[in-house]
């Protein structure tokens, strides 16, 4: 007997060449399609970003560590700071539960300013986790880093994206956001914050964007604006491409009332 013939492989089913850095392109056009038709067939027009540190536990899990602490079991000073940091997690999941209750009153057919994280745990936890508990639809555009597993069970399980470039995922966060809500965070809230920061000032994103600073000492601390106007690194008015405020009641009003005078009535990505 002889062996039967080997079919030839299709080439888009030859998985050694599709992660093959001659396929990189295919690879990085796939972050872009896939995503894209998700987001049509679940009508997403456009989304309101929450950023911040994964890091940020809710207030009771902050006090549950900070008990342990005082019982020898952790480091005191470490957990009272946890819990100081977990009133950004409780702001988060209320003004992401607020927002998506605005937001699902305006279209009974198209699903506008959906609260969009990167779909951690921490303030992207908190953000989906408001937006469920308001029943909407949330986004989560989690990336492939080699960090311990993660639980946010609290995005939609259709919007769940998984990315392999940092690129390709920022591309998301900034192509279909109408506004931008950055609490507290590392290297990865810094880095997405100034890039957005970037794109407005050199006005490559031409949609308004308005962009809220949540928790005026922590970022008062971590990035002096007013030392890169008096250096000459930025102009003056640079300043206020950004809104500062430690209040969910005035984030609501100022973001819903942005919104409501340049996107209300322009429904869709855009850049």
């Amino acid at each position: 007997m002889t062996d039967k013939p080997r079919r030839p492989i299709k080439a888009y089913t030859n998985r050694f060449f599709l992660k093959s850095k001659d396929a990189r392109a295919l690879r990085i056009l796939a972050e872009y399609l896939e995503p894209l038709s998700r987001f049509e067939h679940h009508r997403v027009d456009d989304t309101i970003v929450f950023m911040g540190s994964a890091r940020i536990k809710p207030r009771e899990q902050a006090e549950a560590a900070l008990r342990q602490a005082q019982l020898g079991e952790g480091d005191p000073e470490r957990a009272r700071a946890d819990l100081e940091m977990s009133q950004y997690y409780e702001a988060a999941r209320e003004l992401a539960f607020r927002l998506t209750e605005w937001s699902k009153a305006l279209d009974s057919r198209e699903r506008r300013f959906v609260v969009c994280t990167g779909g951690g745990p921490g303030i992207m936890e908190a953000a989906n986790r408001g937006a469920a508990e308001a029943r909407g639809m949330n986004v989560g555009l989690t990336i492939s880093i080699p960090v311990e597993e993660f639980d946010n069970p609290y995005v939609t399980r259709e919007l769940a994206f998984h990315f392999h470039y940092f690129f390709m995922r920022k591309f998301w966060f900034a192509y279909l956001a109408k506004a931008v809500i950055v609490f507290p965070g590392g290297f990865g809230t810094l880095d997405e914050l100034f890039e957005l920061l970037t794109l407005v000032q050199t006005k490559k994103m031409t949609k308004p964007m308005p962009i809220v600073l949540f928790g005026t000492k922590f970022w008062r601390q971590v990035i002096d604006f007013d030392a890169l106007v008096r250096n000459g690194t930025i102009s003056a008015p640079d300043v206020d491409l950004v809104y500062r405020t430690d209040s969910v009641d005035e984030a609501f009003a100022w973001i819903t009332g942005r919104l409501g005078e340049y996107a209300v009535d322009r429904p869709g990505a855009m850049l």
